[in-house]
């Protein structure tokens, strides 16, 4: 950018950035100081769940009955009881900030197939 800057002395902006093939625009943006890095300010949205609302939700998840159905079903049968806590979404991105994010049923664990080695000692004795 020095080059086209010295060039663009001599025979003008538009000129210099035609001949050295450097967008105009890049150009002027170059001659701007670098923007300031926006601070995180940790806003939240204002339709978050406040932390009153997501202890709520947790012990309902942990509670006898829901301890082991999925937030969808969770949900629905909220629903039924005529209670809204928070989207099923919600209840899983919860659960995932707990580390709980996972198949909440017990599953079955299948033992390592061990396949079969066939040995054969004489021919026509293994056919595969």
């Amino acid at each position: 950018m020095e080059l086209t800057k010295t060039l663009s002395a001599q025979v003008g902006i538009s000129n210099a950035c035609q001949s050295l093939m450097v967008s105009r625009a890049t150009f002027y943006r170059s001659q701007q100081p670098p923007p300031a890095a926006r601070p995180l300010t940790g806003r939240r949205s204002g339709r978050a769940l406040s932390e009153a609302e997501r202890a709520e939700t947790l012990s309902v998840l942990h509670s006898e009955e829901f301890v082991d159905r999925a937030p969808a079903a969770v949900c629905a049968t909220l629903l039924d009881q005529g209670r809204y806590l928070c989207s099923p979404r919600t209840m899983y991105r919860l659960l995932a900030a707990q580390g709980e994010a996972r198949e909440r049923r017990n599953q079955l664990t299948h033992p390592h197939y061990q396949a079969p080695e066939l040995l054969a000692t004489a021919p026509n004795q293994v056919w595969s």
